[in-house]
């Protein structure tokens, strides 16, 4: 006898998919590339106008070493803020903090320890001084902008009592060492070895880490972290102290560049920093950002200044530039965001 034929199973067939289809993942990346391609192209085309209008001066060994040196303090200062701001948070202190973080570490006691004690000094005023940030901002309930503007007027404030409005002379041959020709690797100055160095870990953690993905989602949207497992005032307490780690090696570097501590040092440094991160690519609301970027942003600034240096343009000039880049790139941010 034959079998009654079972019945016929409905057969679903997918569709490949349309090319507006595309997974919001890669969409990211290739708004990712395309950002970073913009800002490595806005870079070359400075470094032509610098060759072009100052070929002798500007593509010179020295000044193209001068303008990676000056970007490494910022720099590093940028990293840190770029986690901060892919959180969601901000931080206004990170000038008032390198400058108490140099004046504290190159007072009479602490030049006693040498380079130690200067090194550590930096690092632990920093971490402190990020602490007091989290701990307002995370279990305080402060909003950033209120605990860190606090933070920048009472940072100010303590760098000048300790100063006295006085230049405090660096007398540790270990640390003016490394800011002479003779300490340079390949042509290449510790300073912009170090901020290679933390650029690196800084990409690796927020690409490679679950702490990166962490502070995404937490700036992208907290309550959803939270309810997904991610205790959200410890992971914003680590990120104000790894700005504030930041600052403190920035601070380092900045007293090996100047030789000094000086209570105006990183005069608005907050600003230059969130205005890198920006141009970078790092979304004020939070939720997306990149090293890379913030990088460049950092890159493109001081070769504009040093290029309307050279120039001799003034610095009013300088500082309507940087408006007008910064205008720009949030325009562009929130094209990209709708596409």
């Amino acid at each position: 006898m034959t079998q009654p034929a079972s019945p016929a199973r409905p057969v679903t067939e997918k569709s490949p998919p349309a090319d507006g289809d595309k997974s919001p993942w890669r969409s990211r990346v290739a708004r990712a590339d395309v950002r970073t391609l913009s800002l490595l192209g806005v870079l070359a085309a400075l470094v032509v106008i610098g060759g072009v209008t100052e070929p002798d001066a500007f593509l010179d060994t020295d000044n193209l070493q001068l303008i990676l040196t000056q970007a490494s303090v910022i720099g590093v200062v940028t990293v840190g803020m770029t986690f901060v701001i892919i959180s969601g948070g901000i931080d206004l202190s990170v000038g008032a903090i390198v400058a108490l973080a140099s004046v504290w570490a190159t007072t009479v006691a602490t030049q006693d320890y040498g380079f130690a004690g200067i090194l550590f000094t930096a690092v632990v005023v920093g971490l402190g001084c990020g602490l007091v940030n989290g701990l307002l901002i995370a279990y305080g309930g402060m909003v950033p902008f209120i605990a860190t503007l606090a933070m920048l007027a009472s940072g100010r404030g303590l760098a000048l009592e300790i100063t006295d409005g006085k230049t405090q002379m660096v007398t540790v041959d270990g640390v003016l060492k490394l800011g002479e020709r003779d300490s340079y690797v390949l042509g290449i100055p510790p300073l912009v070895m170090v901020f290679a160095a933390v650029t690196a870990v800084g990409w690796l953690l927020l690409n490679r880490t679950t702490f990166g993905r962490r502070s995404v989602a937490v700036g992208g949207n907290a309550e959803a972290a939270r309810l997904a497992g991610i205790d959200v005032r410890r992971q914003r307490l680590y990120l104000y102290l790894l700005s504030g780690l930041c600052c403190g090696i920035a601070a380092f570097l900045l007293i090996i560049l100047s030789g000094s501590g000086q209570n105006t040092n990183g005069n608005l440094y907050e600003l230059d920093a969130i205005a890198a991160a920006i141009i970078g690519g790092t979304l004020l609301s939070g939720g997306r950002g990149t090293i890379t970027g913030s990088v460049l942003g950092v890159l493109i600034f001081t070769t504009i200044t040093n290029i309307f240096a050279l120039n001799n343009l003034e610095t009013a000039v300088q500082q309507i530039a940087k408006g007008a880049i910064i205008v720009a790139a949030v325009l562009v941010q929130r094209r990209t965001a709708t596409t």
